[in-house]
């Protein structure tokens, strides 16, 4: 064999073996999405726990030491109650990434300090496993777990709605609730309800000298739990600015007092649960529109009907229901404000 038959038999080989190449690892392409972020669900809700606890440890001052207790048997509770339904479901249990603490903490700061302390305990239980864990675990449940509780536990009306005087400690944890001394004080939201400015100033309230539930007696450490989240970038500002702007507007609007309405609007926004809703339940992942326009919208109607419950209710406080009703919405918002994919069919005709 000559060297041309050689060359030529050498070619053929060459044409009959595909050649192979290897990518560089950046260069590396995986399914979308392509999205790499350092936050995990620990890490987020860590961020959370730590926005939280100023106004949980102003709470624990202004109530005393059993407000503490509420709300550690609370977080206990749901962690507890999340690993057991875990097991019994035959999942991973994952109450390492923090989700139930943040649960329990919340349904803790919604509870009066004079609570029985059975209650955070059956609270746990119906947002753990009847709200989350039934429905699939976290990121499945479709309103908020411990709003959720925190509404079922109104079947005991009487024990949560009543109150200690603003600066009065409960230092027992043996509350006995038909003693006026410990349980005598309407919260702001009670008297403007009726129509009438409360007796504490604007500047108590904002600061945290005012009786209500644990976690929602200080509107400037609720703020600055809202702002570190919003650095941390865990929220964003559509939600707690629609929700919180709507009803500045609606009580300004149409004032229940017959004093100076940006008064009563201003003891409207720090009375309650607003803030503590507006920014740390309204804004929760799963249960939350997913786009920013949905959000406004999302924002604005809490706000319409947490103003419509307190005006027209016969419960002075409409945030937590407000929240919950707007949860159930979410599938609508999220379904007429997502962009529509390129390429995708718009009444049944193809978009070029």
């Amino acid at each position: 064999m000559d060297n041309q038959e050689k060359i030529q038999e050498e070619d053929g080989r060459r044409k009959k073996t595909p050649k192979t190449y290897s990518m560089p690892p950046f260069l590396t392409v995986s399914p979308s999405p392509h999205i790499r972020s350092a936050d995990s669900t620990t890490t987020v809700m860590l961020n959370v726990l730590i926005a939280l606890c100023p106004a949980f440890l102003w709470g624990v001052y202004v109530f005393g030491i059993r407000a503490l207790a509420l709300v550690l048997i609370s977080v206990v509770s749901c962690i507890v109650w999340e690993a057991a339904a875990q097991f019994l479901l035959k999942r991973p249990v994952t109450v390492g990434d923090l989700s139930a603490a943040v649960t329990g903490m919340l349904l803790g700061m919604n509870l009066p300090v004079t609570a029985p302390l059975w209650m955070p305990v059956v609270g746990g239980f119906f947002a753990i496993v009847i709200v989350k864990q039934l429905f699939g675990g976290i990121g499945k449940n479709f309103v908020n777990p411990a709003l959720a509780a925190r509404v079922f536990l109104f079947s005991w009306a009487s024990s949560m709605s009543l109150f200690p005087a603003a600066g009065q400690k409960v230092t027992s944890l043996a509350v006995n609730l038909a003693d006026t001394d410990v349980v005598a004080s309407a919260t702001p939201l009670a008297s403007l309800k009726a129509g009438v400015l409360p007796e504490t100033n604007l500047f108590g309230m904002i600061v945290g000298n005012m009786t209500g539930c644990i976690g929602e007696v200080s509107s400037l450490l609720l703020v600055a739990g809202g702002v570190y989240l919003l650095v941390q970038k865990i929220i964003t500002w559509q939600i707690p600015v629609a929700y919180i702007g709507t009803v500045a507007l609606l009580t300004i609007l149409f004032p229940q007092s017959n004093g100076i309405a940006y008064e009563f609007m201003l003891y409207e926004l720090f009375s309650g649960g607003l803030l503590l809703g507006a920014i740390f339940m309204a804004t929760d992942y799963s249960t939350s529109p997913v786009t920013p326009v949905g959000r406004l919208i999302f924002g604005a109607g809490c706000g319409a009907i947490t103003v419509l419950i307190r005006y027209f209710g016969a419960y002075p406080e409409g945030v937590s229901f407000s929240i919950l009703i707007m949860n159930l919405l979410v599938w609508y918002i999220d379904k007429v404000t997502m962009p529509r994919r390129f390429g995708g069919k718009s009444n049944g005709k193809s978009e070029r």
